[in-house]
């Protein structure tokens, strides 16, 4: 598992083994919280039901706060985590193009093999999409990576970016956690559709 430093004389196997069981039970998890009907996601768009904004924003934050406990007690090197570059007008318009495809389809693609593990055909459908989207990009790709590698800023942080140490950073990710958990309970009260709530 990369950085743990407690799992670096593990054998491979025993870390494939690991991210395995991780992967199962984050699947087991996604299915069992209602995340593989797309009505869920796209209840997030349409402000009936923010589940997927509550959950996911919650696991990043457990995340984040993990990881920062972690590295306190010296079982997790942070620097050795690997960081993606950041590409302004990819990230822009691959953005775009990711969120009208999630709208589209009810799914993302953990939500989409989630469902499709439990044979639903429209995530089935909508996978099989995501493959002809990449096919797709991998044809028209030299075309397009001039604009695609530039604008780069390199593996930045967000809290590098603004200044600030990682653990105001944290801070401050909570509050706003917590706040946007206060606008979603708005929107679930102002857009509500219990007609397709109490059916997921």
């Amino acid at each position: 598992m990369g950085p743990v430093i407690l799992s670096q004389d593990l054998p491979q196997w025993i870390n494939l083994l690991i991210g395995f069981l991780i992967g199962t039970g984050f699947g087991f998890a996604l299915e069992q919280a209602g995340f593989s009907s797309s009505r869920k996601l796209v209840g997030m768009f349409y402000g009936y039901d923010t589940t997927v904004l509550k959950v996911f924003f919650t696991a990043a934050i457990v995340a984040l706060i993990g990881a920062q406990f972690m590295s306190y007690f010296g079982l997790l090197d942070l620097n050795m985590v690997y960081v993606n570059h950041y590409y302004i007008g990819a990230a822009i318009v691959g953005g775009v193009i990711m969120g009208g495809g999630f709208i589209m389809g009810g799914f993302c693609p953990g939500t989409g093999i989630s469902a499709a593990s439990i044979g639903k055909i429209d995530a089935f459908v909508f996978l099989f999409g995501g493959l002809v989207g990449a096919f797709l990009f991998a044809e028209v790709y030299p075309y397009i990576e001039e604009f695609s590698n530039a604008y780069s800023k390199g593996p930045v942080k967000i809290n590098e970016w603004l200044g600030i140490s990682s653990g105001l950073f944290t801070l401050i990710l909570i509050i706003a956690a917590v706040g946007m958990f206060w606008i979603a309970e708005l929107a679930e009260k102002k857009y509500s559709r219990p007609d397709i709530t109490n059916e997921l």
